[in-house]
């Protein structure tokens, strides 16, 4: 019992750090770790061996860096305007862009 405790202590303190990850590299690092932590947690619950824990391991922490990729923050282009609402152009004619969070 305070061996699962523990365990699922330090997933869970690691699982809080992760999560202020905002790259997709990070987070699919985070959430492949919480995976396969997860995942192993599940696969000794479920089989009882180490050949459980270990397949549970590998699914959990493909699902999770999967997951942890898709799920991060895209970066969108946006078009500066001026303080009436047109849209800026250079001394060449081209819109002004600037990339920031998508909204």
């Amino acid at each position: 019992m305070n061996k699962l405790l523990s365990t699922f202590a330090v997933l869970s303190v690691t699982a809080m750090v992760l999560t202020g990850c905002n790259t997709p590299g990070e987070r699919a690092v985070g959430g492949g770790v919480i995976g396969a932590g997860a995942g192993a947690l599940a696969g000794q619950a479920i089989g009882g061996n180490t050949r459980s824990t270990v397949a549970g391991a590998l699914i959990g922490g493909a699902a999770g860096s999967l997951i942890g990729a898709a799920s991060a923050p895209g970066r969108c282009r946006y078009q500066e305007v001026d303080s009436r609402g047109r849209p800026v152009y250079d001394n060449y004619g081209r819109p002004v862009t600037f990339e920031d969070r998508c909204q």
